[in-house]
């Protein structure tokens, strides 16, 4: 992406406009000062060009408008209508004018409802040569929730599409709700025990959930995106670039749980063992994260056990879950397996389509390696599912609670197989706001709304199941990208974008719908400049907002905890902020001033943070949450105590506020210059923790005890 030269801002032309509006792309924006701007024409051309529409010039604008229509009266019956339980909804059939038309519904059940035609009359409309008319039938209300088959049929055609019933609402489970229960929140990979090959896994997550509830109460554990990373090294850090949102990172799988290990001969056992010491050496020590060596020595092991063979019903297992994935599992698999052998070239561009005769002749000819990535996927999703059962077993109301990442690596697997929904050309980012200046390019590419809508935004839906099928709840990154996404094309600096609307009544109904079936409660992380009509609707649609507090503050106070909102998870602090260990001790801007990130007088913004905390102790002490002689960790405690006295639903407390950590897992705006995402869990003199240790820590022990009291 090009940095040089302010945008051109000429403004976009009424044609211009027309068709942007057509295709959801907004011509203005408020940004976070609360002016009003517009996005430029060569940016607007840009994105609407990324979804395959031409506007670059005012001729073209108007010949795409008029295709755009005609492309609706295309198609016999739409791609997919969704409708909340309880609604009507008007279908139309698109037949060649003056032939009869009739509509069908078959439900999951397997029941066929014939659709009742409505006396509604629109005039033709030419096509081409055709004559195109339009029938219009009556969706019932009283429709059950699920994915529901439509057919419209007319002399010698018929289509087919979807009416997808979604829930007025994801509903809490009642205990929950009278509960309020709070959690922990971590990044799992820097959670180790003294079993981890170098980095937190599946296990330890079990046994983390199983002592944070036994040991401190909490009911869940938040954890980082756990979605696919590149099968070969370099590995990205990342947790939020992912080459798949729909496939795990098996890194996270612990080798000596995996059934097939017990049975193995002596020998192949030692070579486990051996393979195990390098990455379990560094467990004890502070030095940074490293995947690449950690994922070298797993992949080998993990090699030894997929040749191990299985009981036959262990086979039959394994079948069944390729058969459910289907396709999807196979082009995932098919894409490791070819990065794995271009490792370093690149690749031959007969291979860049994933449907392609020279693919599916090299899958042919490679079976073992695509297989190996298939069953690695079976073993995580299997050791994911794991941790959830022993977090129920322990007692948890919720459990796991993943994290869907907001988008996917530009050359990842998911890139790869639905290229055909993703818009190229562009990537996702944010317009300026207070803490980013420049805006955002995240270089993530975004879904193409006019083509996942055509393909019943079955990918959607997809990777949506996949997150929330071994969980209690689901984290949703930057949920206003379900509403909207900030476009940057390719060549633009990244205030010089648009905004593209996506359709959130579709879009979060299939959140709701596929979290009502898993029994998942879903959380979307509304921070930054969100409208509050969006706040209102997420929790009108039964999704939990995010709150952090460290950032309520009114008239120079902190909010008061009895002013928070309810539907709502709160915390101290994110992972994209310095603990508060550090913000308390003021040395919160210490890394962003050696990178250079600071804009404005350093020393003055570190005034500002000192008169803040000490407008938050004074709260604090004033509210009865500290003792006489208090230190950093009672205004810590003090903190927490806070937010659990708010009316939120949810509470979670950082595993690195626990120990005491002092240092940041990211530090945004930066890439290499800071080792985000590598950071390992230490607490406040630098001394790692261990998993094994963790809830034996003196400072850990204090404030859980704190934490009880708070909540009585």
């Amino acid at each position: 992406m090009s940095d040089s030269g302010a945008p051109d801002h000429e403004s976009p032309s009424p044609a211009l406009q027309d068709l942007a509006r057509a295709c959801g792309v907004a011509l203005e924006y408020t940004a976070a000062s609360g002016e009003h701007k517009t996005s430029s024409a060569a940016a607007i051309r840009k994105v609407l060009a990324a979804m395959g529409v031409d506007g670059s010039d005012d001729h073209r604008c108007a010949d795409a408008l008029n295709r755009l229509e005609d492309l609706r009266w295309e198609r016999l019956v739409p791609a997919i209508t969704v409708v909340r339980q309880g609604q009507e909804a008007v279908v139309p059939v698109h037949v060649p004018h003056g032939e009869p038309a009739s509509s069908f519904l078959t439900l999951e059940s397997g029941e066929v409802r014939e659709l009742e035609q409505l006396d509604i009359y629109l005039p033709p409309r030419s096509v081409g040569e055709r004559e195109i008319g339009r029938a219009s039938f009556r969706v019932p209300g009283d429709l059950p929730l699920g994915w529901h088959r439509l057919e419209g049929r007319t002399t010698g055609m018929k289509g087919k599409g979807w009416v997808v019933v979604t829930p007025q609402r994801v509903e809490i489970p009642q205990e929950v709700r009278e509960a309020r229960p709070y959690g922990l929140h971590t990044q799992l990979y820097s959670v180790r025990s003294s079993r981890s090959w170098g980095l937190g896994d599946f296990a330890d997550l079990g046994d983390l959930c199983a002592l944070a509830k036994v040991r401190a109460g909490a009911d869940f554990v938040l954890v980082n995106p756990l979605h696919a990373a590149e099968p070969v090294p370099p590995i990205s850090n990342s947790p939020y670039s992912p080459s798949s949102r729909r496939y795990l990172n098996p890194m996270y799988i612990r080798v000596e749980d995996i059934p097939e290990v017990a049975y193995l001969p002596s020998q192949q056992r030692a070579v486990l063992e051996w393979e195990s010491e390098r990455p379990r050496r560094v467990n004890g020590t502070d030095a940074l994260l490293d995947r690449d060596s950690a994922w070298r020595a797993k992949k080998a092991a993990l090699e030894h056990v997929f040749k191990a063979s299985r009981s036959v019903g262990r086979d039959a297992q394994f079948e069944a879950y390729c058969l459910r994935e289907g396709r999807a599992l196979e082009d995932f698999a098919t894409w490791c397996a070819l990065a794995e052998a271009h490792r370093g070239v690149p690749w031959p561009d007969e291979m860049a389509k994933p449907h392609s005769a020279e693919v599916s002749q090299w899958r042919e000819q490679h079976p073992d390696r695509v297989m190996f990535y298939a069953w690695l996927q079976w073993i995580a999703q299997e050791q994911l599912a794991n941790a959830q059962v022993r977090a129920r077993e322990a007692g948890m109301m919720i459990g796991v609670m993943t994290d869907l990442a907001v988008g996917v690596h530009p050359e990842g697997a998911d890139s790869w197989a639905l290229q055909s929904v993703l818009a190229r050309g562009v990537a996702i980012g944010a317009p300026p706001d207070a803490f980013n200046q420049m805006g955002q390019n995240w270089a993530l590419p975004p879904w193409n709304p006019r083509a996942l809508e055509a393909s019943a935004y079955m990918p959607f839906r997809d990777l949506v199941r996949a997150a929330v099928s071994s969980a209690g709840a689901l984290r949703i990154d930057h949920v206003l990208g379900l509403f909207r996404q900030w476009w940057v094309p390719d060549g633009h600096r990244a205030d010089d974008g648009a905004y593209v609307n996506v359709d959130h009544e579709a879009l979060i109904g299939i959140v709701a719908l596929e979290a009502q079936r898993a029994g998942a409660i879903v959380i979307g992380e509304d921070l930054g400049t969100v409208e509050p009509w969006v706040m209102a609707y997420l929790n009108e649609r039964g999704l939990l907002g995010t709150v952090v507090q460290r950032f309520e503050w009114r008239d120079g106070h902190p909010l008061a905890p009895e002013d928070y909102r309810s539907d709502v998870l709160v915390a101290v602090t994110t992972h994209d902020h310095p603990p508060t260990a550090s913000y308390l001790a003021g040395t919160d801007l210490d890394v962003p001033e050696s990178l250079g990130l600071i804009v404005g007088d350093v020393e003055e913004q570190r005034e500002r943070g000192r008169r803040e905390v000490a407008d938050l102790t004074r709260y604090l002490d004033e509210r009865g949450w500290l003792p006489i002689e208090h230190s950093d960790e009672d205004i810590l405690a003090g903190m927490h105590t806070l937010v659990l006295n708010t009316p939120a639903l949810l509470s979670a407390i950082a595993v690195t506020d626990l120990v005491g950590d002092m240092r940041t897992q990211n530090q945004p705006g930066t890439f290499t210059e800071y080792p985000n995402w590598q950071i390992p869990l230490t607490d406040s003199n630098g001394v790692p923790v261990l998993l094994d240790d963790l809830f034996e820590h003196p400072r850990v022990r204090r404030l859980v005890t704190k934490l009880k009291t708070a909540r009585g």
